[in-house]
């Protein structure tokens, strides 16, 4: 069992997430469902994504995800950034800037690709500029456009 995990919590809704989530992050399972309470409403999901453990609470409407938390996944390519963005945002979720997005739950998540972050650790000052004020006008990142920006000068 990991040491520390981040919790998560949920409207009735930790199930279906948490199945989502795993369905879309490789190297992702549903560890355990448990059914708390005397109804056994109250569902309790641990969960790995990417060999990461969480956990989920069905805990009611209490409280609601906000931007200051995000869980960020590093994609390889650009068939991974585009396949992460478009079964996250399915059904409800919303896109939004510099590779951020809101899944259907309000989850807030960063699909970013590995290329991003080496261009912006680029030697090269002039370069990683170039290749962040290009991600800065992108909501999900294309990759080919930000070598380009990098590539422009």
């Amino acid at each position: 069992m990991q040491k520390v995990r981040t919790f998560l919590w949920y409207d009735g809704q930790a199930e279906a997430a948490t199945k989502h989530y795993v369905s879309l992050v490789p190297d992702s399972r549903i560890v355990s469902v448990d059914r708390l309470g005397e109804d056994g409403s109250t569902v309790l999901v641990t969960f790995e994504l990417g060999g990461i453990e969480y956990v989920a609470l069905d805990g009611g409407p209490l409280y609601s995800f906000t931007e200051a938390a995000s869980l960020m996944v590093v994609c390889e390519d650009q068939a991974e950034v585009d396949r992460l963005w478009d079964g996250l945002t399915a059904d409800g979720g919303e896109p939004g800037p510099c590779g951020w997005l809101k899944d259907r739950w309000g989850l807030s998540w960063q699909i970013v690709p590995r290329a991003l972050l080496e261009l912006q650790q680029d030697p090269d000052r002039e370069r990683a500029g170039r290749a962040n004020a290009a991600m800065l006008t992108m909501g999900k990142i294309d990759i080919a456009a930000l070598y380009a920006a990098a590539d422009a000068g």
